[in-house]
């Protein structure tokens, strides 16, 4: 399985390549009244309006002090969305073994588990959880 590791803040997470349309430099984004609060905006990707999600408030892990210098999107069932990250910092083949489950008890339903590499924990975003439950 391949997965795209990004940062928020000090935190590093995963989302499955598969779910990855496009990743890009930070965009342009026009504010949209009344909208939910998780969504930031909206964003013009070569002539298609997307939304544009404030994974921070969704992972409820607060703002990040830096400047947010990339923008992923991402395939939700038929629908691309934006969502703005501190940095992409790469792309890796894991084996699906390493992924550790997390128990079924966590307040975090989005988390499909942790990657442990021997230096660093990464969090497993499941995209699909985070938005519903958002």
């Amino acid at each position: 399985m391949q997965v795209v590791i990004f940062k928020l803040k000090d935190e590093q997470f995963a989302v499955e390549t598969s779910r990855v349309q496009t990743i890009s430099e930070v965009m342009t984004i026009t504010k949209v009244p009344n909208a939910p609060k998780f969504v930031k905006g909206l964003i013009n990707l070569r002539g298609s309006v997307l939304s544009m999600l404030d994974l921070n408030m969704l992972l409820d892990i607060g703002e990040s002090s830096a400047e947010q210098q990339s923008t992923i999107i991402l395939k939700l069932e038929d629908e691309l969305v934006g969502i703005a990250v501190d940095q992409v910092d790469e792309v890796l083949d894991i084996d699906e073994a390493i992924i550790e489950s997390i128990g079924d008890d966590s307040r975090k339903a989005y988390e499909k588990g942790v990657i442990n590499f021997k230096d660093r924990i990464v969090t497993f975003v499941d995209i699909d959880k985070l938005i519903t439950t958002g």
